[in-house]
């Protein structure tokens, strides 16, 4: 098992001696141990992640915690609807998956993942007072408010195809519905962050965007691309071929190809930034479980995010690329989802899905 650097392990130790007897730190040194939980999380998601035992924190085991954030209201009612499910009207059909409060509440389940999985980061581009910035596919607008709370000098712009953000934001936030493939509506050199997340699944020509995105640019800004990678993975063999998770996976996949995504181009994302001509390209791999086996507290929780994410949105996600693309009937779906649930909550499977990080800029003379 891997074992964090020396200096983390010191800090560690020094946690642990002071520690009060309820076994929490002292008030005054809080923010010092939470700076080291950060570290440690980062350390195993780029190493190794420990396990736990799998019968500790049975509370992490309860459905009733597989639901954490909070729904976020509609300001619009023009939507399709489809197997009890409810999609976006705009450029109907891009988007495979519902955009109901179900699934609301799963985007921001995720923005909790990764932002804990990164040590409270939105980004890890190196910017340096942005002014213009703009979030593509914002989903419940949840990264950009939090931009916008960052960086309160900044004009920040979510963009999605579902008109499903809050109507009470920050001042310097607005979104906008329109469709990230289509022709930009704004001059070019109009941005100096453009943030791409969870969109692996939606965009079909990932060159394109990118070109576009390089258009609308300013010299020396950034863009950066945070991308799950849908394919499990396991460091110590728990995970066995059978696995109906893995399969669930691998059927989402092949439903997609249909339509022309390819759920697995994560892998490709920092050489198409080069090929885009961004420079100063960097790519970072992380490690998220999938449920509560790891041993860290912080892990687990993150876990928790994840299995929470793909268990409550299991029938969301499956019907448009199983239905449509693999033509299954509705009754299949949920047969076959019977036994993705239970392998999910099957804590003595050690798995994990990468998580990556990508990032670029513009040139300062282009």
């Amino acid at each position: 098992m891997a074992e964090p650097p020396p200096a983390l392990q010191a800090e560690q130790r020094q946690q642990s001696s002071s520690r009060s007897p309820t076994g929490s730190p002292p008030a005054t040194e809080q923010s010092n141990f939470q700076q080291t939980q950060a570290e440690i999380v980062a350390h195993q998601a780029e190493t190794i992640i420990e396990a736990g035992d799998d019968s500790e924190d049975p509370g992490y085991e309860t459905e009733a915690d597989s639901r954490f954030s909070t729904s976020i209201s509609s300001s619009v009612r023009d939507y399709a609807f489809e197997h009890g499910r409810r999609y976006h009207k705009f450029r109907e059909g891009r988007y495979k998956f519902p955009n109901d409060e179900s699934e609301q509440e799963r985007e921001d389940m995720k923005h909790a993942m990764v932002v804990s999985l990164c040590g409270g980061k939105l980004h890890y581009a190196p910017l340096n007072n942005p002014q213009n910035i703009i979030d593509i596919g914002t989903g419940t607008g949840i990264w950009a408010i939090d931009a916008g709370d960052e960086y309160p000098s900044a004009q920040v712009l979510g963009i999605d195809l579902s008109p499903i953000q809050p109507t009470w934001i920050p001042p310097n936030v607005k979104f906008m519905v329109d469709d990230a493939e289509s022709p930009w509506l704004h001059p070019p050199n109009a941005f100096d962050f453009v943030h791409i997340r969870h969109m692996n699944s939606s965009i079909k020509n990932w060159p394109k965007l990118l070109t576009t995105a390089y258009n609308h640019i300013q010299p020396g800004g950034w863009i950066e691309l945070q991308e799950l990678q849908f394919v499990l993975k396991c460091d110590d063999g728990t995970m066995k071929d059978d696995y109906d998770v893995e399969k669930f996976l691998r059927f989402v996949k092949e439903g997609l190809a249909v339509f022309g995504v390819d759920l697995l181009a994560v892998t490709g994302n920092a050489q198409r930034l080069r090929d885009a001509g961004f420079v100063n390209v960097e790519e970072k791999v992380f490690k998220i479980p999938l449920g509560t086996w790891p041993k860290n507290k912080t892990m687990k929780m993150i876990g928790l995010y994840l299995r929470s994410v793909i268990y409550d949105g299991l029938q969301g996600i499956a019907l448009g690329p199983f239905t449509k693309g693999l033509k299954w009937s509705p009754e299949d779906v949920e047969l076959f989802l019977v036994g993705v649930r239970k392998s999910l909550m099957d804590a003595s499977v050690h798995s994990f899905l990468p998580f990556h990080v990508a990032y670029g800029q513009k040139p300062t003379e282009s």
